[in-house]
C-alpha cells in the first residue's frame, strides 16, 4: 500500500469517531452527520499529500467539514423532520433521562445560529483553542470569543437548558 494512502487511512481510523461527534452536533443528525464527514474526508483525499505537510491536517478537514455543512444549510433542502415527540414508550432506567438530556442539547443547539452552532460546538464539545476555531473559520480570534460569548448568553436563555440544568442542580 502506497504510504500516502496509509497515511490517509490511519488518519481517518484514529479521527473518525472524533470528526462524527462534532459532525452530530453541528448536524443534529446522525446519518447526515456521516454523509458530512464523508464528504469532507472524500474532499480532502486529494489533497492529501498538501494537507499532511502541514501542521494539523484535523484543522483542514474540520474546516472542510464545517464549510460544507455551512453550504448545506444554506441550500435549505426541506428533507423529513423529526417528531416532536416520540410515540414509543420510555426505556426503563436512566437511559431515558441521557435520552432526555441528548435531545434538550441538540434542540437548543439547533435554535442557535450556524455561526455560534459551529463556535460553541468546536470550543466546547472538541476542546479546540479559540486560535483553532478562528483558523477552521477563517476568522479572528476576537470573533470566536465575541461569537462565543452570543451563544452562551442564548443558550442561558433557552428553556430547554434552564429545565435542564435545575435537573442537573436537584
Amino acid at each position: 500500500m502506497d504510504a500516502e494512502v496509509e497515511g490517509f487511512a490511519q488518519f481517518v481510523e484514529a479521527r473518525q469517531h472524533t470528526l462524527q461527534q462534532t459532525a452530530v452536533l453541528l448536524t443534529g443528525d446522525w446519518a447526515l452527520a456521516q454523509d458530512l464527514v464523508q464528504t469532507a474526508l472524500v474532499r480532502s483525499w486529494p489533497r492529501w499529500e498538501r494537507i499532511r505537510r502541514r501542521d494539523d491536517p484535523e484543522i483542514y478537514v474540520r474546516r472542510v467539514m464545517v464549510n460544507t455543512w455551512a453550504t448545506w444549510v444554506r441550500r435549505r433542502w426541506r428533507r423529513e423532520r423529526p417528531a416532536a415527540a416520540v410515540p414509543d414508550s420510555r426505556a426503563p432506567g436512566d437511559v431515558a433521562a441521557e435520552v432526555a438530556v441528548r435531545v434538550a442539547v441538540r434542540s437548543a443547539l439547533g435554535s442557535l445560529p450556524n455561526r455560534q452552532r459551529a463556535v460553541l460546538v468546536l470550543r466546547v464539545f472538541d476542546d479546540l483553542s479559540e486560535a483553532q476555531v478562528a483558523q477552521i473559520l477563517g476568522c479572528p480570534v476576537g470573533t470566536v470569543k465575541s461569537t462565543m460569548a452570543r451563544a452562551l448568553a442564548k443558550l442561558r436563555e433557552d428553556p430547554r437548558m434552564a429545565e435542564l440544568m435545575d435537573r442537573k442542580v436537584r
